[in-house]
């Protein structure tokens, strides 16, 4: 956990950048308890908990990256001890320590540690519930555990809801490891509450399905990224020495690697949903499959050369670290992301004048706005007719596209904000359309700024006639 949480901490504030995602969730912290309700009738009830959450942090301890961030290196730390002591548990004090201290540096855990968003807490869900799982097959749990386990699991559910792929993975690990009638029951009726706790949310969060309208389809080429990761996992597993009548690291980390891949893949051919974000979590399989390999590495270096076995894992670390070294650096510096939503507001306080407009394309490029309100202070916002807030969304609602067509050809400097083509996202809907045709149309082009993914343009009413 103390490697993980110092990992995260390496360059959390990411050079002061924030982009569109981790956007959403600070600009949703921000806003009261009521107003954040009205917002989940709408649009992203499925993150709902952890805009409540976030929004409890921002109040305590104010906004800012830190804020935003340290709950997901915490979370990844609480996931990588959860995989030390079940690694421990199963193959030995290697496999464990090995395990916890490689699932910090998996490059897509590498990513969500310094992540604004709920990931790494369903990981670190996932983790807890996975140990109780195994404390309860090893004959350690009581009743109490039961209970925790499927509270553990529904907390999970309502963080994100494709969480619940954890569910068929322990039932495999049910069945691999030979367990009790009892056992069976006991996890059938945990299991069932945790399902009904969240299908509420899953119930409702199908009327906005439409968020995840923008995912593509499943390809075969996205496919190559989960087949790697099984064929990785089968090779730890082959690595595994399972003791008679002892529960075995392959029953534990196989399902929980490769069940998730393959249900999201199943969901996906229904609805696009194929983002290995929402499987973040599985990852704790191929962490502890990755231990028990380093563990029999240290086993034959030890049955060769005993003072020789301490140092395998310090080799194997620094090995690793070296290979993902430009992996680490990348996912810590702003262009790791597609945008950055912070960087352009400088370049808005810098270009803006007294009196002038602003107009973003698309609507939702208003959340710099939300996350910077002091560098849009001196500026209107003619194409608003009511705030994020008060129509609960996230970009606010715009006039119709004849009232945005005369209220910019009233003006003389307008400030258009929106993506660089790089980081373009969506269809052109008709209000943008709009913009961007009296823009072209009516005005010039007077100063043109591009940073991280967002793009500021300074456009001036050309002369009439």
């Amino acid at each position: 956990m103390v490697w993980t949480f110092a990992f995260g901490l390496w360059g959390l504030a990411r050079q002061n950048s924030v982009w569109r995602d981790e956007a959403a969730t600070w600009q949703v912290a921000q806003r009261s308890t009521a107003e954040i309700w009205h917002m989940l009738g709408n649009i992203d009830v499925v993150h709902g908990c952890y805009y409540l959450l976030m929004h409890a942090l921002f109040e305590w301890f104010g906004p800012g990256t830190t804020t935003l961030r340290l709950p997901s290196v915490v979370a990844t730390g609480v996931a990588a001890a959860c995989v030390a002591v079940m690694g421990r548990r199963l193959a030995g004090t290697w496999a464990g320590l090995a395990g916890g201290m490689a699932f910090g540096l998996l490059p897509a855990v590498q990513f969500h540690l310094q992540e604004g968003r709920p990931y790494a807490l369903v990981a670190a869900g996932a983790g807890i519930s996975t140990l109780l799982l195994v404390t309860l097959l090893q004959g350690r749990g009581r009743t109490v555990h039961w209970a925790a386990y499927g509270g553990v699991v529904a907390m999970s559910g309502l963080l994100n809801w494709l969480s619940l792929l954890i569910l068929p993975a322990h039932l495999a690990t049910l069945a691999w490891s030979g367990a009790r009638r009892t056992v069976w029951k006991r996890w059938a009726v945990a299991a069932a509450g945790a399902t009904a706790a969240v299908l509420p949310l899953i119930v409702f969060s199908r009327s906005q399905a439409s968020q995840v309208s923008w995912i593509p389809p499943l390809t075969w080429h996205m496919l190559i990224g989960p087949a790697v990761l099984l064929a990785i996992g089968g090779i730890g597993a082959l690595l595994d020495r399972p003791r008679a009548g002892r529960l075995s690291v392959s029953a534990v980390a196989l399902p929980l690697l490769a069940v998730p891949q393959i249900g999201l893949v199943g969901l996906s051919l229904v609805q696009p949903l194929f983002l290995d974000r929402y499987i973040l979590f599985s990852l704790l399989g191929l962490a502890l499959l990755i231990g028990t390999a380093v563990g029999a590495a240290v086993r034959a270096v030890g049955s060769r050369r005993p003072g020789a076995a301490p140092a395998v894992l310090p080799v194997v670390l620094v090995v690793a670290m070296a290979a993902l070294l430009p992996q680490s650096l990348a996912k810590r510096s702003p262009s790791s992301r597609v945008d950055d939503v912070l960087a352009v507001a400088s370049e808005v306080r810098r270009l803006q004048r007294t009196g002038d407009a602003v107009v973003f394309v698309p609507t939702f490029r208003r959340d710099t706005r939300a996350v910077s309100p002091d560098a849009f202070s001196g500026l209107r916002d003619i194409a608003l007719a009511r705030s994020p807030e008060d129509s609960g969304t996230l970009g606010g609602v715009e006039l119709a596209p004849d009232r945005i067509r005369a209220a910019m050809l009233a003006e003389r400097r307008i400030l258009l904000v929106t993506d660089t083509t790089r980081a373009a996202s969506g269809s052109a809907t008709a209000r943008d359309r709009v913009k961007t045709s009296v823009l072209r149309k009516h005005f010039t082009a007077v100063a043109d700024e591009q940073v991280r993914g967002r793009r500021v343009t300074v456009y001036e009413r050309r002369p009439a006639g």
